[in-house]
């Protein structure tokens, strides 16, 4: 059998986990390196074919020729995606992003080979997108598909899935450093010590290959750049103000324009063509705009970018067409395109200051240069990402100040006008929101009214030390609330504050002169995680729970050990919502004559106790996933199952009572 197959190799060498993990992540950024390389030199051969045969060939017809480049390249990819690519929800980073946090990092490797042909005929044709996607997609799948291959687990597969991404990134932009980063802020959301090793691997291999191969020079050639004055700050302000708005307005015409065109009612495989004919009417006026851009941001860059009006209308046409590409069906990424919308407004933003500041000696490709990481970081929500490809794609060390300051202004803009990265958005609108970080994170997808104690009861202020003491060792409570005569909340009361009170001479007459006024409160419609964090902030370990419109009505209590009630439930529910994921994708590739089922396992079935090998299972059917409490996982054919495991099971009509009676007491 295959697993076992894939087993034996480290089995025989005796290899530690750490070494393993190392060699797949070499592996993955070798491979992910070569991918890419490939994937480039096919673009390149697009282009040859597109702009300099074909359009030898139709140069006679005059200027308009061109627009049949990106049409014919549109009929083309939408034929490739068509038959070969089929629907997916979620192109590109997202899709990424949503299968390593729903799907332990398993994607489908086996349609990325037209994928890629599909992109590297959308960018070659002219189609106003990125080659980054294609990229981290070409890496995602190489290290999804080693970790599959090799049946590691969910944690282990999503880290080489993210590694792969971080070897796409120095592959496509000779950017290694950037890559490791947008790994783990954009795909992986944290930083962790055996998931950060394998990302650097994985972007390290990558990147001495592609340097091997296509040599180490920086992506763009930029004039020497000198901050002078700490009074250019100001005018970088204005720049980060103006590029997260912007930002914000990209990620809503990606979206808007899905919408237009899933409305067309037009074969699917005809719409790219429709995009394309925009594209190249457009490209008649302003080639520019045709494919990446890296030629005319290079030359913003350097200050041979044309005039004020030139560089708006590049931006304003780019800002449209595309968003046009990307919803008619063309694949593609989204980073590139921000890079030049940030080219071309820093470029004209810094004419406009150079010529109301003659004094300054101000350089319009400084501002062309910030502009690219400000927009981008407001696109893809990564500061970090954005600003350190910036340097290495441009080596200029000497723009830190300034890039920073005007980063931060744009991400912060950005995320006040729209919430969600333009990766995140799109899984946004799909009702898909990822947690991200710390485990404690998934608490707030959880209310304080779902946990919180109900029994309402508290002390009065007017009680006796002896008469609270007897409440509350009664209750079996550490702690409780305090309301007056009129019932109203005024306070609480802990076990410290009557140890206090008992030990006072003279003793208090009541508890409230001992409570503590005013307390910190919680509400119903808030989340755990609001909570906790107050909780932590005052140190107390219980918050009364009062209503919005009257705080000093009491509605519940809650606590420390009710927090963590809430955590167990929130990770049983993350373990349905991937249990679940797993079963949407198994429904979305079999045929219409196999089904995707779910059977529990019973006590004393012929399953219980017995490992998979040992099952008598029909020829017809296959386990796909099994739930395990909190844990989701693909078994093995060593894997015991137990009662209460619950089975996905892809299987024909005719042998599912089989398998259902295997799982029976």
């Amino acid at each position: 059998m295959t697993w076992l197959k894939s087993q034996s190799w480290y089995q025989r060498l005796r290899l530690s986990e750490p070494v393993i993990l190392g060699i797949t992540a070499v592996i993955t950024g070798l491979c992910t390196g070569i991918g890419i390389w490939l994937f480039k030199s096919l673009i390149e051969l697009v282009e040859w074919i597109s702009f300099d045969w074909l359009s030898g060939l139709l140069v006679s017809f005059g200027p308009g020729h061109v627009v049949v480049i990106p049409v014919l390249g549109g009929l083309l990819v939408g034929l490739v995606t068509y038959f070969f690519v089929k629907h997916e929800r979620h192109h590109g980073v997202a899709g990424i992003m949503e299968a390593v946090a729903l799907a332990g990092g398993r994607l489908r490797y086996w349609r990325m080979p037209a994928k890629a042909v599909a992109a590297a005929v959308s960018i070659g044709s002219g189609a106003s997108v990125g080659p980054e996607d294609p990229s981290v997609q070409i890496g995602a799948n190489i290290g999804s598909l080693l970790g599959q291959r090799l049946h590691m687990s969910d944690e282990r597969t999503r880290t080489l899935a993210a590694a792969g991404v971080a070897g796409g990134i120095p592959a496509a932009f000779n950017a290694p450093i950037a890559g490791v980063f947008f790994a783990l802020e954009i795909i992986l959301g944290e930083i962790s010590g055996n998931a950060f090793s394998m990302v650097v691997i994985a972007s390290v291999v990558s990147s001495v290959f592609t340097q091997a191969v296509s040599g180490s020079a920086p992506a763009f050639q930029v004039p020497a750049y000198i901050f002078k004055s700490a009074w250019e700050l100001p005018l970088y302000l204005g720049l980060g103000l103006l590029a997260g708005p912007l930002a914000a307005v990209y990620i809503r015409l990606v979206y808007a324009l899905q919408d237009i065109f899933r409305k067309l009612k037009l074969p699917r495989w005809l719409k790219p063509a429709i995009a394309g004919l925009i594209v190249g009417f457009v490209g008649i006026w302003l080639p520019q705009v045709f494919g990446v851009g890296y030629d005319t941001i290079e030359a913003i860059l350097n200050g041979a970018s044309g005039t004020f009006w030139l560089l708006l209308t590049l931006l304003v046409t780019k800002l449209l067409l595309t968003p046009t590409s990307l919803a008619g069906g063309f694949m593609g990424g989204v980073f590139a395109p921000a890079l030049f919308l940030g080219a071309t407004l820093g470029g004209a933003y810094g004419t406009l200051v150079e010529g109301l500041f003659p004094n300054l000696n101000i350089q319009p490709p400084a501002f062309a240069m910030v502009g690219m990481a400000a927009v981008l970081a407001g696109a893809v929500h990564a500061p970090l990402t954005a600003i350190l490809l910036l340097f290495e794609m441009t080596h200029d060390y000497r723009i830190i100040l300034p890039l920073m300051f005007a980063v931060a202004i744009s991400l912060l803009v950005s995320q006040r006008i729209q919430r969600d990265s333009v990766y995140a958005h799109g899984l946004a609108l799909r009702g898909i929101r990822l947690d991200r970080g710390r485990d404690i994170d998934i608490l707030e997808t959880m209310t304080v009214q779902e946990v919180m104690q109900t029994d309402n009861t508290a002390i009065p202020e007017n009680a006796s030390l002896a008469e609270a003491a007897e409440i509350m060792s009664r209750m079996h409570r550490q702690g409780l609330p305090v309301c007056d005569l009129r019932g109203d909340l005024c306070g609480i009361l802990t076990i410290q504050d009557l140890e206090r009170g008992q030990s006072r001479e003279p003793k208090p007459a009541n508890i409230g002169a001992i409570c503590t006024r005013n307390p910190q409160v919680a509400y119903p419609d808030e989340t755990i995680g609001a909570a906790l964090r107050r909780m932590s902030q005052w140190d107390v370990g219980r918050l009364p729970v009062v209503a919005h419109e009257n705080p000093k009505q009491l509605a519940g209590l809650l606590r420390r050990s009710d927090v963590v009630h809430a955590y167990n439930i929130a990770l049983s529910r993350r373990s349905a919502l991937r249990h679940r994921a797993h079963q949407v994708h198994l429904d979305a590739i079999t045929p219409e004559m196999v089904d995707v089922i779910e059977v529990s396992v019973q006590p004393g079935s012929r399953c219980d106790g017995r490992q998979v090998k040992d099952i008598a299972w029909p020829r017809e059917s296959m386990i796909a996933t099994l739930r395990r409490g909190r844990q989701v996982s693909i078994p093995r054919g060593t894997t015991v199952i137990r009662a209460g495991d619950l089975l996905v099971v892809v299987a024909e009509a005719a042998v599912q009572e089989e398998i259902k009676l295997l799982c029976k007491q």
